[in-house]
């Protein structure tokens, strides 16, 4: 559903982006054709370099509407990354288009400062047709800047920054026949040299920006901002890289973060999911990847790393017991490690011993050779067993057994909700049990030992059991 509500929204835009090109084409032909009219029949330089810039206009915003439509199509095998840089080469083109229309005009105003140019009688309709190009220009520049900046479209931009730099050229036309008009004929070369100018100044700014769209210049403050967002990220340790780049409306960014390598995979895949829509919250438009990178921090126990080898091993490991043992000539420690592996119980022992030896050795190339190793392999249960009731009788007798053991440790109380099962196993018995306030886990762990040995003793066949403690009240 989102993909489609995507690729709805993003045919919005592209017809939006469109119809705004379409608009801009249309009012460049009208001008363009009667520009060129007047500049003709009088013979001016500043109408003429007007008229040439408003030509100039419609051929670009014709390459800006093939630009759109091409830019706006969907990543394919061929491109990656979208279409959206066709908008920044459209770009510039135009900015190169509009310098070199500013120094040809440059080399006609100085031709005619020099050698004089041919007087012409200033009307009123000369004049009036620059007031309607000013307005014309005013409204379609608003226009596309609105819908380029929406858009994120660089190729609108430039438009409309043509018609910007149209509608001061026209008012500079209009100064150049009030000059002409009161009886300064140089005033039409040196409108032109200005217009000139103000067109290249213009090109040169754009062509800038869009260069380094092109040649992915990061984007001003975006990788402070993703900086700012690990800082904040409890889970995140740090920000090893963030590149970033622009390519139409769209911000890439690949950013690899680093992580406790001790997080479980489903832990690490939700920290980058949520620094990803951090990103996305501060740049709506932007395509982010997160790589984390596990590292391995100071504060990891014994315990810690092995239960991680274990993890990237697949392995079901508990009862990791760590030992540090006083070398004979008490110069250092040495570390003993023993733990419980569980393997399918329908595997055969020497691949289960095989298994065991790898993890071993992985425990071994992890903490130094000369540590002690040793597992202990038992069979999990993966798959579940038929079972049913052992009744009632035997719960009560349990459940008589179980209260006075409990009592004979001084540390538990209140045994209830027994439970006796049996399957092919044998008896498997859980019970709850309260344990005395004030106590540590290690204590409530040694009587709860207590009195799962002392019930094996009485019931010597029970196969399993399991003795839930809770706080008293």
């Amino acid at each position: 559903m989102t993909s489609v509500d995507g690729s709805h929204m993003g045919a919005a835009v592209s017809r939006r982006k469109q119809r705004a090109v379409a608009i801009s084409i249309a009012v460049s032909l009208v001008l363009a054709v009667a520009k060129g009219i007047v500049g003709l029949a009088t013979g001016s330089l500043a109408i003429l370099s007007d008229a040439a810039q408003t030509v100039l206009d419609l051929g670009t915003s014709a390459l800006t509407f093939y630009a759109v439509r091409v830019g706006d199509k969907p990543a394919d095998s061929d491109h990656h990354f979208g279409h959206a840089k066709v908008e920044s080469v459209a770009a510039l083109i135009e900015t190169g288009l509009l310098i070199a229309t500013g120094i040809a005009f440059v080399v006609e105003a100085g031709k005619q400062l020099f050698y004089g140019g041919e007087p012409f009688e200033v009307t009123w309709w000369v004049a009036g047709l620059f007031v309607v190009s000013i307005v014309a220009d005013f409204f379609r520049a608003r226009m596309l800047k609105r819908v380029a900046r929406e858009t994120g479209s660089e190729a609108l931009e430039a438009d409309a920054l043509n018609f910007t730099t149209d509608m001061v050229s026209s008012g500079l036309v209009l100064l150049s026949l009030a000059g002409m008009y009161f009886g300064l004929p140089a005033a039409d070369a040196l409108v032109a040299l200005v217009i000139a100018g103000f067109i290249g100044w213009n090109g040169i700014r754009l062509a800038r920006r869009t260069i380094d769209t092109l040649v992915d210049t990061a984007p001003a403050g975006v990788v402070e901002t993703i900086e700012k967002l690990a800082e904040d990220s409890e889970d995140v340790l740090a920000l090893q890289r963030a590149r970033v780049r622009l390519s139409g409306a769209t911000l890439f960014a690949a950013v690899d973060v680093t992580v406790r390598r001790t997080l479980p995979f489903d832990r690490v895949d939700a920290i980058k999911a949520r620094f990803e829509d951090a990103v996305r919250s501060a740049y709506p438009n932007a395509d982010v990847t997160v790589t984390a990178h596990p590292v391995a921090l100071d504060d990891e126990t014994v315990f810690d790393k092995v239960m991680l080898i274990a993890a990237r091993r697949g392995l079901a490991v508990h009862h990791v017991t760590v030992q540090h043992l006083a070398r004979p000539d008490e110069s250092s420690e040495q570390l003993s490690v023993s733990l419980d592996l569980e393997v399918d119980g329908a595997m055969s022992f020497s691949t289960a011993h095989d298994v065991a030896s790898g993890l071993e050795t992985a425990v071994r190339r992890e903490l130094g050779e000369d540590i002690e190793v040793e597992s202990h392999i038992e069979p999990m249960l993966t798959a579940g067993l038929d079972a049913r009731d052992a009744g009632a009788v035997t719960r009560m007798t349990f459940s008589g057994i179980l209260s006075e053991l409990a009592a004979e440790t001084g540390r538990l109380a209140f045994v209830h909700d027994v439970r006796v099962r049996v399957n092919d196993e044998g008896l498997f018995v859980t019970c709850h049990c309260f344990a005395q306030p004030g106590q540590t886990v290690a204590e409530v762990h040694d009587a709860v030992d207590a009195l799962e040995r002392g019930f094996r003793g009485r019931v010597p066949e029970v196969r399993r059991m399991i003795v839930h403690a809770e706080p008293r009240g």
